[in-house]
């Protein structure tokens, strides 16, 4: 012990009230008897239990009082129920000598019952009705005190007093008196009661005589009745009807039954509407209801059956079957009791039900009966058609009268749509409506848009008002509108996916925000229709009025000053939705730098997931103005359409100021370049990522061909899921591209926000990245062709050897399997046509030559290469009439689809498509501009495949008239002529047929031409072209002639130019920018930048002094002096284009090069364009310099390769 310590040397007691063992080293028992002895034997336990013991003892008396309680209380009233039931016998048996039930057991058997009830009723006809009405009142109310539903012989006693009321409760014209009302009612409920139980086999056989009482009970008394009740059990009635076998008198009971309380004229307007919405509620939610009710002879008013569904729609049932079926009959009604013109409150209950409904509807509509696996039904499961029913009435929705009437009860708006008006409640419930029907019929998309689009409102003075203005002016001044024309970052706020209701947004404000919403969907859905029809002298008119009768696409037209100011807010709103994505979404940006390539990695499938529930893209699946389906995607989407739309014809016709696309004060220009450079980089490694991770090729076509083989339905599911993870995969990984490159997203999808100049620069750099990436950071070739000797790699296949009288025939051969490796340096060895090898130095130039030789053959329309055609401005397209023609020319030669041979040739035919696509990207890519000039309606399908939402190929490409000008002119003035036509077009005799004219190679080296008739739509032959359906038609001879005729050759050319050049590259141009991006500036050729970037060799080195050469300063006084035609001549003698690179000289690969070729004054200059070289002989003087120059560059001479 420490002889310091001064406190007790005795160890502290411990008490363990937990009960549990604190020794740790005892030995734990796991056994429950031996658990159970261990609590018991502790102290706290046992108190616990004890405890509850005492509590329950002290529950127990009062429990048990309160059961005795309940019993004598049930015994009781059973007693005196008997006891009513046998005065009730008793008066029944002085009166009739009835005999008397009042012994039996309550639970008499069913049969025995049924026995007892059949022969009463077989001598019901000679009991007599009750002598008075007081008798009659008396026994009805013993009857109602003591019947129970369940008893059998009370069933009985019913059914008695059935057979002697009939005077006293039968209808008589007269209202009985008060003192029936109260048992009436009772009788009433209790007879609701019995007929609307499930399962009563006393019911089953004398159901109709029941349900003929109920009837009588609202014939007598319609006010007292319970309309849910009454309804309630009619539609149990008829859903048992659906599996027993229904009489004829059944039927006709049942339809009078539910008549009955429909037509009562001794109810008020508000009870009718309690009747109608119990009606509607329990009756027309039945499926098959038209099976069991002729729902032709109901009488129903119509009016009050809309506005009891107007008031019914915030508590109807969820079941979407039932709603669906409630929809169907709900436009049955209307259509038999209404005319053609929908009012508001019909368009109301239609568009608030189709859009909580537009997604079982469109996925059972009969058009999708076989069931396509493609990206929009993948994961969707196969659920059956709609009932043909239900499918007949909502496609009677898709009424060509009904939709263009829609806004004759509309007047042009004269308050705003924030303003709680009429006018603007309805303006909105009809945009809902079309909005709906256009998600729910997608195929009829472009028949509900003409026919609205020949609608039309009227005014404050009766005159009518177009569709288009009518909307335009409804959202010109909404808080929407104008709050985002003014800022984009107001956009923020109202395109946030939160619409719940909160004292910061109160619900009032959501539903004003989601009215100015769906009417500004309607307008630019029904705006992007008609400016595919409408030709660019139509859409520039709407700032003058002309006189005399005017079509309705010149009447729609917008003044140039509206336009300006729709652009604007169109311009705020895709900025703030490409820039501020995640705020709009309400999310967190995703800090992208840390791990971008775990995002997409494999091995941790379930971070993934996790990371995809709180991505930044997941709540943009949400709806949009409170419209399922209506997604920010799909705004982003019609938004970025139209703006390309408007954009494309400012393009062509100048209508709108200098500048006015640009967004360039939202953005840091300084640092826009390198930041886009950057956000590349990022975007590429996660595609790389993503290549890896995607492991698992997506199902193809064959796969999907097993679906309907036995055996083959769980390995397709399996299929189908794999297919639709791969899916959500893809997608997710688009969303978050979306939100890490937001710059890459606006030039890729509006790049006309950003100046020309600068997307040069942008895609110059992106290029240079791209190719020191692929060439192991060698940007010379010369030194990765070093390298790659080094390493001892195959550079066989970027070697060529090509005959000048067969350049592309011979390149195919040879690079075509080379597939993007064409982006490397190749190497050319030019055939001259006696087969000697022509010496040349490749420092680039033999490449250059090697390109501008091949487009030269293909693009040149007498070389015999017919794979493009020019049009009458001699603008190159593919041919559309290539593929049939080989298919035509291979029938004539005698082969069969099936045949190898066939499909060999027609495969080599798109592959040379394909290579021609991979030469004209080599050119882009490599810098090197050619004289070859495109169709700008083919051109803009390169600038439409690159888009986060662009689809591949062409088909992002949306034809219209008026870039059917650039392929036909005599066929654009044609269809022009009829969209103006102004008497009836039917006179010609057109239907939705057009002629495609191929030629055919036959024997003896003869042609000629065979015409195939196609049908523009599904059964074109027998659809007339009318006055109302030639817009449909002129668009679709557009899109035959623009898109589906050369769809395949084209997809394969814009295949190959995408392995060379990134569609998404490609798409921050527009048409006319690519032309100069291939074949240099329009702009006049600038002597100084010439020549500040022109080198000299030979004698013309510039020496020490820094002193040209004094032919050299003659050649430039020359080239001064001549006019801009002269000079193009010049440049295109040396560079073989006439036109210069789109940032100046500075960027021509070769650069300019003048050297000396000797002192003989009567020479002539002679050029080497691989090289870029202009050989000039020493010239004294500058007239001798001038004629031999012009004479070098109009004859042509001159063009060896040295």
């Amino acid at each position: 012990m420490i002889p310091s310590f001064t406190g007790s040397a005795r160890p502290r007691r411990q008490v363990n009230l937990s009960g549990r063992n604190s020794n740790p080293f005892a030995v734990h028992s796991t056994s429950p008897n031996a658990s159970s002895s261990q609590s018991a034997n502790n102290a706290v336990v046992q108190a616990q239990r004890e405890r509850r013991q005492r509590q329950l003892e002290r529950e127990r008396p009062p429990a048990a009082v309160k059961i005795q309680k309940v019993w004598r209380g049930h015994r009781g009233r059973n007693t005196v129920k008997d006891q009513w039931r046998k005065q009730w016998d008793e008066n029944e048996e002085r009166d009739l000598d009835f005999r008397s039930t009042h012994d039996q057991d309550m639970g008499i058997e069913p049969n025995t019952a049924k026995e007892t009830i059949r022969s009463a009723e077989s001598k019901s006809h000679e009991r007599p009705p009750y002598r008075t009405g007081e008798q009659c009142l008396a026994q009805l109310k013993l009857l109602v005190q003591f019947t129970s539903p369940d008893r059998p012989d009370d069933l009985l006693r019913v059914l008695h007093f059935q057979s002697r009321y009939d005077p006293w409760l039968r209808p008589t014209g007269k209202p009985l008196a008060r003192p029936w009302d109260t048992p009436l009612s009772l009788l009433a409920r209790l007879l609701a009661s019995i007929v609307g139980k499930q399962y009563n086999p006393i019911y089953t056989e004398f159901g109709e005589e029941f349900l003929s009482m109920l009837r009588d009970m609202a014939v007598a008394i319609p006010a007292r009745i319970s309309p849910l009740e009454y309804y309630r059990a009619i539609a149990t009635e008829v859903r048992r009807t659906r599996v027993l076998m229904q009489t004829d008198r059944h039927s006709r009971l049942i339809q009078s039954a539910t008549q009955t309380l429909l037509s009562s004229t001794e109810l008020s307007f508000q009870n009718s509407l309690l009747v109608y919405k119990a009606f509607i509620r329990e009756v027309l939610t039945i499926p098959e209801l038209s099976t069991h009710l002729e729902l032709g002879k109901l009488s129903i008013t119509y009016k009050t059956l809309t506005v009891a569904m107007v008031e019914t729609l915030s508590s109807l049932p969820e079941d979407h079957e039932s709603l669906l079926w409630l929809l169907a009959h709900f436009i049955y009604f209307g259509r038999q009791k209404r005319n053609q013109q929908p009012d508001a409150e019909y368009v109301k209950v239609i568009s608030s039900m189709t859009s909580v409904l537009a997604t079982d509807i469109e996925s059972r509509l009969a058009l999708d009966r076989n069931f396509i696996e493609d990206d929009d039904n993948l994961g969707k499961e196969r659920v059956p058609p709609l009932s043909p029913f239900v499918e007949e009435q909502l496609s009677s929705l898709v009424n060509q009268e009904s939709i263009s009437s829609l806004l004759v009860h509309l007047q042009a708006m004269s308050t705003s749509l924030d303003e709680e008006s009429e006018a603007s409640r309805q303006t909105s419930a009809l945009a809902t409506y079309v909005l709906t029907l256009l998600r729910v019929f997608p195929r009829r998309g472009d028949d509900i848009r003409m026919w609205l689009f020949f609608g039309g409102a009227t005014s404050v003075s009766n005159d009518k008002v177009p569709a288009i203005k009518f909307f335009y002016e409804a959202i010109r001044s909404s808080k929407v509108y104008v709050a985002i024309k003014q800022d984009p970052q107001e956009a923020i706020s109202l395109l946030r996916a939160d619409s719940r209701a909160s004292s910061r947004n109160p619900k009032s404000t959501i539903e004003l925000r989601n009215r100015n919403w769906r009417v500004i969907l309607i307008f630019m859905e029904l705006y992007a229709f008609v400016l595919r029809i409408t030709d660019d002298e139509e859409f520039l008119s709407g700032s003058a009025s002309s006189g005399g009768q005017e079509s309705r696409t010149r009447q729609s037209a917008l003044a140039i000053e509206q336009i300006s100011d729709l652009t604007v807010f169109l311009k705020h709103l895709a900025f703030a939705m490409y820039w501020h994505t995640s705020e709009i979404l309400g999310v967190k940006d995703v800090d992208h730098r840390d791990s971008i390539a775990a995002y997409f990695s494999t091995k941790s499938d379930q971070a993934f997931k996790s990371r995809q529930e709180n991505s930044v893209l997941k709540p943009e699946e949400s709806s949009l103005a409170g419209m399922p389906g209506m997604t920010l995607a799909y705004l982003k989407d019609m938004v970025t359409g139209l703006l390309r739309m408007i954009y494309e014809r400012d393009s062509r016709r100048k209508f709108l100021p200098s500048g006015h696309w640009l967004m360039t004060k939202y953005f840091d220009m300084d640092e826009f370049i390198s930041a886009v450079v950057r956000e590349e980089a990022e975007r590429q490694m996660i595609e790389e990522s993503y290549e890896t991770a995607s492991e698992n090729p997506q199902t193809d076509d064959n796969d999907r061909e097993a679906v309907n083989l036995v055996g083959t339905s769980r390995t397709q599911r399996l299929r189908d899921r794999q297919r639709l993870d791969e899916l959500q995969y893809q997608r997710a990984r688009q969303r978050y591209l979306a939100s890490v490159t937001p710059r890459i997203e606006i030039l890729q999808n509006m790049p006309f926000f950003i100046p020309f100049a600068t997307r040069v620069h942008i895609f110059r750099r992106i290029i240079y990245m791209d190719q020191k990436k692929r060439r192991g950071g060698y940007d010379d070739p010369d030194d990765w062709r070093f390298n790659m000797m080094t390493h001892n790699r195959d550079m066989s296949r970027h070697r060529a050897t090509v005959h000048r009288d067969s350049i592309f025939d011979d390149a195919f051969e040879q690079f075509f399997p080379l597939g993007e490796g064409l982006k490397e340096p190749i190497q050319i060895k030019f055939v001259d046509s006696f087969g000697t090898e022509e010496e040349g130095i490749d420092g680039g130039g033999v490449t250059k030559e090697f390109l501008t030789s091949v487009t030269n053959e293909t693009f040149n329309a007498t070389s015999g290469l017919e794979f493009f055609v020019e049009n009458d401005q001699h603008l190159l397209y593919p041919n559309p009439s290539a593929v049939d023609e080989r298919r035509d020319f291979l029938t004539v030669a005698g082969l069969k689809e099936t045949d190898h041979e066939y499909t060999s040739s027609m495969r080599d035919l798109l592959k040379r498509y394909e290579f021609l696509g991979r030469i004209v990207g080599k050119c882009l890519y490599e810098g090197i501009l050619v004289d070859v000039h495109f169709a700008p309606f083919f051109l803009l399908k390169w600038a439409l495949t690159g888009g986060t939402n662009a689809a591949t190929g062409e088909s992002s490409y949306r034809a219209n008239i008026n870039d059917l000008r650039d392929l036909d002119e005599g066929l654009y003035q044609g269809l022009l002529k009829l969209k103006n036509y102004p008497g009836n077009v039917e006179d010609f005799s057109l239907t939705f047929e057009i002629d495609d004219t191929i030629s055919q190679r036959l024997a003896s080296s003869q042609s000629g031409t065979r015409t195939i008739t196609r049908e523009l739509r599904p059964n074109g032959s027998s659809i007339p072209v009318t006055n109302q359906n030639r817009p449909v038609y002129i668009s679709d001879v557009a899109r035959h002639r623009l898109q589906i005729q050369p769809r395949v050759q084209t997809s394969a050319f814009l295949r190959g130019l995408g392995d060379i050049v990134s569609p998404s590259w490609l798409s921050m141009f527009n048409q006319g920018e690519l032309q100069t991006l291939l074949s240099g500036s329009k702009s006049e050729i600038s002597i100084a930048d010439l020549r500040a970037n022109t080198q000299y060799g030979g004698v013309y080195v510039v020496g020490d002094d820094g002193q040209e050469h004094p032919t050299v300063r003659l050649f430039w006084t020359v080239l001064t002096g001549l006019e801009d035609a002269d000079r193009r001549k010049v440049l295109k003698f040396v560079t073989s284009t006439p036109r210069a690179p789109l940032l100046g000289f500075e960027m021509l690969n070769p650069r300019f090069s003048i050297r000396d070729a000797g002192n003989d004054q009567s020479r002539l200059p002679t050029t080497s364009t691989c090289v870029n070289l202009l050989k000039l002989p020493v010239y004294k003087s500058e007239a001798v310099l001038k004629e031999r120059l012009l004479y070098s560059v109009n004859a042509g001479a001159g063009f060896n390769l040295s």
